[in-house]
């Protein structure tokens, strides 16, 4: 059974952060560099990058669980227009294949209504192409192409995609 819950402890955020390295570590190996996986771990899905975030950047944290066994995880930022900014969406390599995803999807769209918003949006790296695919099957579209200068000599090439609620 999956259980996705509001992080309400600097304890649960640790735990995040500690699952942010595994998946990472899992996920972008084909798509960036090594030392770009390292970089950007510490840069946004640290334990203080997430403490940062929700301290002083107005983001939150769900955790997603399944039997009780954290799995799973979602960034969001309400922005101050008619947005919601998905800024993390990850789920473990076992967890996959069995709808959380979805369910995770599903649970976005309701924070978002919960807080007054129109769409969510997100960025995805241009060569993640199962990612792409997934979004656009759930019904979010391109609407812009960026590079972001991220520090450390390493740039984020993304299509932003948007999601109409």
């Amino acid at each position: 059974m999956t259980d996705i819950q509001r992080l309400e402890n600097d304890g649960q955020l640790k735990e995040i952060a500690e699952l942010a390295e595994k998946i990472w570590h899992e996920c972008f190996t084909e798509i960036i560099s090594e030392e770009q996986i390292c970089y950007m771990v510490e840069k946004f899905q640290s334990y203080n990058a997430m403490r940062e975030q929700t301290e002083n950047q107005d983001y939150y944290y769900l955790g997603v669980y399944e039997n009780g066994v954290l799995c799973g995880y979602i960034g969001l930022k309400p922005e101050h227009d008619s947005r919601m900014f998905l800024s993390k969406l990850y789920l473990e390599k076992g967890s996959r294949g069995k709808g959380t995803a979805s369910e995770m999807l599903g649970r976005v769209f309701d924070e978002a209504r919960k807080n007054g918003k129109k769409s969510v949006y997100l960025t995805v790296n241009k060569d993640n192409l199962h990612a792409i695919e997934v979004y656009t099957r759930k019904g979010f579209e391109i609407i812009d192409s960026v590079v972001t200068d991220i520090g450390g000599g390493f740039v984020m090439d993304d299509y932003i995609m948007q999601y109409r609620l």
